[in-house]
């Protein structure tokens, strides 16, 4: 199994997964993935779809809700701003 560190950009997340951004070929469907959102280990999980340069992930066990408005709120300091850079969906 071949590992690798690839950073991405998170356009969304919810307690079951998430959709990421990065290059030009960094994932494959199936590929295993672990993250760091705002220094917090996410869930495991896996790759389980990829349209050009964006991907969804699938968590293998769900985030907690609480640690998830965490993030948000580091993510997203000033909730009134509506810009689609990462939000609770």
């Amino acid at each position: 199994m071949q590992s690798r560190v690839v950073f991405v950009d998170l356009l969304d997340i919810s307690e079951g997964g998430c959709r990421i951004k990065g290059g030009a070929g960094f994932a494959r469907i199936g590929d295993r993935v672990t993250m760091k959102v705002a220094g917090v280990q996410a869930p495991l999980g896996r790759i389980v779809w990829v349209e050009d340069r964006i991907a969804g992930v699938a968590f293998e066990g769900e985030m907690h809700p609480a640690v998830l408005d965490h993030l948000c709120a580091s993510i997203l300091p000033d909730l009134q701003d509506d810009t689609p850079k990462s939000r609770r969906i």
